[in-house]
């Protein structure tokens, strides 16, 4: 295994449990898919931009209003899911569609606007977009799970000495 590699493999679940500890208390959605992929990157990825704090914070915040706006104006109670087959042509079918990808361009659009680039928070304004967490309050949680993640990715990095770590992707 590379030097870096057993730690940033472990810190990744670290930072994972900690919002997953949170769902696990409240009973609330503070770990989803596109954790993860933020949880990596913090991980993996030597302080810098692409961690910074701003961008990932603020890519996700954006994903989650693009998701909000597109679901609702576009998608909201249609009867269907992506977890489920949908007749061939049907036009609730195709709002759905275009919520994800209006969703897509909104957030790309966003994150370029403000300098907030993480990619992850794509996938975000796809988790509320396709009407997986789409309440304004599953909005807020997922905002608020990210927060967590960062500030304790801040909390143990801030403790931690770099000497002998060097994260994989370097």
């Amino acid at each position: 295994m590379r030097e870096g590699a057993a730690f940033s493999t472990l810190y990744v679940g670290v930072l994972l449990a900690v919002p997953g500890l949170l769902a696990w208390v409240t009973g609330q959605a503070f770990i989803f898919p596109s954790l993860g992929p933020s949880a990596f990157l913090l991980a993996t990825v030597r302080e810098g931009e692409v961690t910074a704090p701003r961008r990932v914070i603020g890519g996700h915040c954006i994903g989650v209003v693009a998701g909000l706006v597109a679901y609702h104006a576009l998608a909201p109670d249609l009867g269907v899911s992506v977890t489920t087959a949908a007749p061939v042509l049907a036009t609730a079918q195709l709002r759905f569609v275009a919520s994800g990808v209006v969703a897509v361009v909104l957030t790309s659009g966003g994150m370029l606007a403000t300098e907030t680039v993480h990619p992850p928070a794509c996938a975000t304004t796809l988790i509320v977009s396709l009407g997986l967490l789409s309440s304004i309050v599953d909005g807020a949680l997922i905002v608020f799970a990210v927060v967590v993640l960062v500030a304790a990715h801040k909390l143990v990095m801030h403790g931690r000495s770099f000497g002998d770590y060097v994260p994989l992707g370097q």
